[in-house]
């Protein structure tokens, strides 16, 4: 391990004061919309393999009581993450800064949740995210958020522990970008596919609900996610793919057809036991993304299932 790596951590203090200094649209404001977000992803029903408002999915350790608090849980986290990031160029300090206050708003998670790791990706990608938006300030659109969120993703953390994680065993294996290949691409996923995909279904006329189904397709239909290949190996991640593509080219889920290619998705997802969570952080970023303009009038919680 490198002698950098081996430094102390620098002691972390919640900077409540620093509150005062931040633009109206400020850091309570993103800490809400994080958390939001991910009480809204959680509700929407039905998910292919994943916890929804019917069960646990593909999960055996979580249900919708321990997602939604484990969301509850990281609203600090994500507040701190907002005031620290307010206004600052993206440097290794900052990344690290963030990663400080990451590992603590784990411990909250485990804490919350009885051990279950619920919502340590998107710690990673909304954490990214509430703090390029709070660097930016109020005017910046979504794909210039996700641009600095992949700067700042960009540094290297002298104070992360050794990583062993599934995610990174799945990367080396498959050769997939991952998690921090994604945030550090800038969110393709999000900003290309994700958002566009959620306007357009809106624009068509599908309720909310089907508009964020359509979007988890979307991004479900391109997205090597680790989660399917940790759980299911190839076989899984390209059930997922062909599932989700056979959704919208039936017309997307406002569609009889389209609905029902989505319930047989899901069901073979749960047969297969695999369950596409980098889907999941990455519809709760366009949800983010989609809300963190103040002009936005809120929907976060209309038409939460069908």
């Amino acid at each position: 391990m490198p002698a950098a790596v081996a430094q102390a951590e620098p002691n972390s203090r919640r900077p409540w004061a620093a509150l005062r200094s931040l633009p109206p649209y400020n850091a309570l404001q993103l800490a809400d919309l994080a958390v939001e977000v991910l009480i809204a992803e959680a509700m929407l029903t039905p998910k292919p393999a994943l916890v929804d408002q019917r069960g646990s999915g593909a999960h055996r350790d979580l249900d919708l009581d321990r997602l939604l608090r484990s969301a509850r849980s990281l609203h600090s986290s994500f507040l701190e993450m907002a005031v620290v990031s307010a206004g600052r160029e993206p440097n290794q300090a900052l990344r690290e800064d963030l990663a400080r206050i990451g590992r603590t708003g784990e411990r909250e998670m485990l804490a919350a949740t009885g051990g279950s790791n619920a919502h340590r990706g998107a710690i990673w990608v909304l954490g990214l995210l509430v703090a390029a938006r709070a660097s930016l300030g109020n005017a910046a659109p979504p794909r210039d958020i996700a641009a600095l969120a992949g700067r700042i993703a960009g540094f290297t953390d002298r104070y992360a522990p050794p990583q062993d994680s599934n995610g990174v065993r799945v990367c080396e294996r498959y050769g997939v970008p991952g998690a921090r290949g994604e945030a550090a691409a800038g969110f393709p996923h999000v900003v290309d596919i994700g958002l566009p995909a959620l306007h357009a279904a809106r624009a068509g006329g599908a309720d909310e609900t089907c508009a964020r189904l359509d979007a988890l397709m979307a991004i479900m239909a391109s997205l090597d996610d680790t989660c399917l290949l940790h759980r299911g190996g190839l076989p899984a991640l390209h059930a997922a793919q062909s599932g989700a593509r056979a959704v919208l080219a039936a017309g997307g889920t406002a569609s009889a057809a389209g609905w029902g290619a989505l319930l047989r998705l899901d069901a073979r997802l749960l047969a297969l036991y695999a369950s596409p969570g980098g889907c999941a952080d990455l519809l709760a970023a366009c949800l983010f993304l989609d809300r963190a303009r103040p002009s936005e009038a809120p929907r976060l919680f209309s038409s939460a299932t069908r």
